[in-house]
């Protein structure tokens, strides 16, 4: 009877081992399925993208012309090319698409070649490590001042030949300011007139390069600036320089500081006489001020002396209006009686008689 009882025990005790066993081995399945769905979501590449994981680098060039920015970019991405998207408008919060809201691994975000006109304030939502940013070769017409807002860590900005002059260059200027930790600015190609420095946070920025615009002058202000900020090196070649005394304090900025490393490629573009002329072989009577202000002020006392001599000669000429009338009518007078005289002359030679009894 005792056998027969332990029989039954363990075979119930059999199922229900058994039991356990199952409902674990499903526990365990459920898992790495989650886990494993998981790691494909964070694993899948957006179309018309190649992705690689060993460098981190998501590339999506001439892909599909659908005007925005690809979604579920893989959150291991640490450097992103978008090229050729023709991305007409960067909207508000453009890289937020994926699920955690924010792509926390990327340093590095490329974004040339894509006609980008607009950047939307916030842009750059959900890049709050992103290093460098390059949006060169655009054509931007609008930029939010709020458009770089959020790049607290953001060290290089490359904006060559994208901004449309003349709008978007005030609308830099503003959008400059929420860049606190800003390294390098690159704003070549851009056909700008002022540099931007009164806009900047110059303490952390080593290199700005302003080559091929349209700078004639820098003003003092910003000659002061550069003094201030010995660490910054300035590019400025190619551009149209006007070399008279409004150039006077960059002259002896070039001269003094070596800030400038391409110093020696700067060309006068006015006045005639100077053009090709290199900036910092200029004499230093080219742009004294103070010597064309002696000469313009010399010039305007040449003008009025010689208008105080007009005036003191018409009123020698007034006082003495009776004695020159006078003189006037004895010289009438007196041509009048020659001219008689020589009229007289002249008849009596024309006369045939007068010829005869002359023979």
């Amino acid at each position: 009877m005792r056998e027969k009882m332990w029989i039954f025990y363990s075979a119930d005790n059999s199922k229900c081992l058994l039991s356990i066993w199952n409902q674990w081995c499903l526990c365990y399945a459920a898992v790495l399925c989650l886990l494993f769905s998981s790691v494909r979501t964070q694993d899948a590449c957006p179309s018309s993208c190649v992705c690689a994981r060993d460098s981190l680098t998501v590339t999506c060039r001439d892909g599909e012309d659908t005007g925005e920015v690809p979604g579920d970019i893989p959150e291991w991405t640490s450097t992103l090319i978008l090229q050729g998207r023709n991305i007409s408008t960067l909207q508000r919060g453009a890289f937020m698409s994926n699920g955690t809201g924010e792509l926390l691994q990327m340093k590095t975000l490329f974004l040339s070649y894509n006609g980008i006109q607009t950047i939307e304030p916030y842009a750059f939502l959900g890049l709050p490590r992103l290093h460098v940013l390059d949006l060169s070769h655009n054509q931007l017409e609008f930029i939010s001042a709020r458009a770089f807002h959020g790049l607290t860590e953001l060290r290089s900005l490359y904006l060559n030949y994208s901004i449309v002059p003349p709008a978007a260059e005030q609308q830099l200027s503003n959008a400059l300011q929420s860049l606190r930790n800003l390294h390098r600015l690159e704003l070549a190609g851009n056909m700008l007139k002022h540099i931007p420095l009164l806009r900047l946070d110059m303490h952390n920025l080593h290199l700005l390069v302003l080559v091929n615009n349209s700078i004639e002058s820098i003003g003092g202000e910003n000659v002061t600036i550069l003094y201030q900020q010995r660490r910054i090196r300035v590019y400025l070649s190619l551009n149209p320089f006007r070399c008279t005394c409004e150039l006077e304090a960059f002259y002896y900025w070039l001269k003094n500081s070596s800030q400038c490393p391409d110093a020696g490629r700067l060309l006068c573009m006015e006045p005639e006489a100077k053009r090709g002329v290199p900036v910092e072989k200029l004499r230093e009577e080219d742009v004294d001020c103070m010597n064309e202000n002696l000469e313009a002020v010399s010039y305007v006392f040449l003008g009025i002396v010689l208008a105080l001599i007009g005036v003191v000669f018409l009123m020698v000429l007034y006082l003495n209006r009776g004695g020159i009338k006078r003189w006037l009518n004895n010289i009438r007078d007196a041509c009048r009686d020659q001219m008689e005289v020589y009229h007289y002359r002249y008849e009596q030679d024309s006369d045939p008689r007068l010829a005869n009894v002359a023979v």
